[in-house]
C-alpha cells in the first residue's frame, strides 16, 4: 500500500507542471508566438525554491503555514483518483467528501493568509474567491451525485471505473452534461480563463493572483506547485469521466489516459486563446449555468433510472 501511494504521489509531482507547459505552448501557438519552453513551469518552481522568503511584520504563522498546507492538501487528494492503469491506492466509502473538502481546506488557508497580511487589496481577492467557490462547490457535488447514482457506489475511483462504459450507452446525455459542468468548475477552481486570468495584474480583475502577491521564495513555489497539482488531479478526474477506457488492456488504459491528459491541456489552451476573461459580475452567471447543466443531468438520470 505504501509503495502504491508513493508511486501515485511521485507521478503527480513529476508530471503536473507539464500540463501547465502544454497549455502555455498551445496558447503561444494559437496566438502566433514562440512562447515559453514546454518545461518553463519546472524552471519557475526551481528558481523560486532557490530564493529566500520575505515576511511582513503584520503577518503571523498562518501566512507561513498556508502555502505548505495548501500544497499538502491537494497532494493528498491525488491518492483518490486513478491515473490510467494506476489505480487509486486508498479508496474508501465516502472518500468523495474528503476529496472535495481537501480543496476547501487548501482554499481556506489561502484566504485567511491573504487576510493575515492586513491588506484590503488581498482581502478583496479572498472575498471573491469565497463567493465563487461557494457556487462551484454545489456544481461539483451535483456531478458527484450523478456519478454515484450511475455507478451505485460512493467511492470516487469506483464511480469512474465501475459501470461508466455501460452508463455512456444508456445515460450519454447526462454524463455529457455532467462533463461540461465539471469542466467549468475545473476552470473556476484553477483560476483559468474565462473565470480568472493567472497572468493578469490588473486590480479590478484579479481573484486568485491577488491573494498571493505578498508570498515570495519557496512559499510562492509551494503555491505554484500546488496549483499545478490541483489542475492535474482535477483534470485526471475529468478524463476518467469523459473517456471510458477502464475496460481496455492495461497498456491501452495508460496510453488513452495520458493522451486524454494531453488533449485536456491543449483544450484549456484553446479556451484561453479563444475567450476573454469574463467581467466579475458575469462569473456567477457562468457558474449558475454550470449548476443548471448538472441539475438537468441529474434529472435525466433520475427519470431514466425510475
Amino acid at each position: 500500500m505504501g509503495i502504491r501511494i508513493l508511486l501515485h504521489i511521485m507521478v503527480v509531482m513529476i508530471l503536473s507542471p507539464l500540463l501547465l507547459g502544454i497549455t502555455g505552448k498551445t496558447k503561444a501557438f494559437l496566438t502566433g508566438r514562440r512562447g515559453p519552453p514546454l518545461l518553463q513551469p519546472y524552471y519557475d518552481i526551481r528558481k523560486l525554491f532557490r530564493k529566500g522568503n520575505v515576511y511582513s511584520a503584520t503577518t503571523t504563522w498562518i501566512f507561513q503555514a498556508a502555502p505548505v498546507v495548501s500544497m499538502a492538501a491537494v497532494l493528498v487528494s491525488a491518492i483518490f483518483v486513478p491515473f490510467g492503469n494506476l489505480k487509486a491506492p486508498l479508496p474508501f466509502w465516502g472518500d468523495i467528501i474528503l476529496f472535495a473538502y481537501l480543496y476547501g481546506l487548501a482554499r481556506f488557508f489561502m484566504m485567511i493568509a491573504a487576510l493575515d497580511t492586513g491588506s484590503s487589496f488581498e482581502g478583496m481577492g479572498a472575498s471573491r474567491e469565497a463567493a465563487f467557490s461557494c457556487l462551484a462547490e454545489v456544481v461539483l457535488f451535483l456531478d458527484f451525485i450523478i456519478l454515484a447514482l450511475l455507478s451505485k457506489s460512493f467511492v470516487l475511483s469506483r464511480m469512474v471505473e465501475g459501470n461508466i462504459l455501460s452508463s455512456w450507452q444508456l445515460f450519454g446525455p447526462a454524463l455529457l452534461l455532467a462533463g461540461v459542468s465539471y469542466f467549468l468548475v475545473l476552470l473556476a477552481e484553477n483560476a483559468r480563463i474565462p473565470v480568472d486570468d493567472p497572468a493578469t495584474h490588473l486590480e479590478l480583475t484579479m481573484v486568485h493572483e491577488v491573494m498571493v502577491l505578498d508570498h515570495s521564495g519557496w512559499d510562492l513555489a509551494y503555491i505554484l506547485y500546488g496549483s499545478a497539482i490541483k489542475l492535474f488531479v482535477l483534470g485526471a478526474l475529468f478524463v476518467n469521466i469523459l473517456i471510458p477506457f477502464h475496460g481496455l488492456p492495461p497498456i491501452m488504459q495508460t496510453i488513452v489516459f495520458w493522451a486524454g491528459m494531453i488533449v485536456l491541456g491543449v483544450g484549456i489552451g484553446v479556451v484561453e486563446s479563444c475567450m476573454a476573461r469574463l467581467r466579475l459580475n458575469r462569473v456567477p452567471q457562468l457558474l449558475i449555468g454550470a449548476f443548471v447543466l448538472a441539475l438537468v443531468g441529474l434529472l435525466v438520470v433520475l427519470i431514466k433510472g425510475a
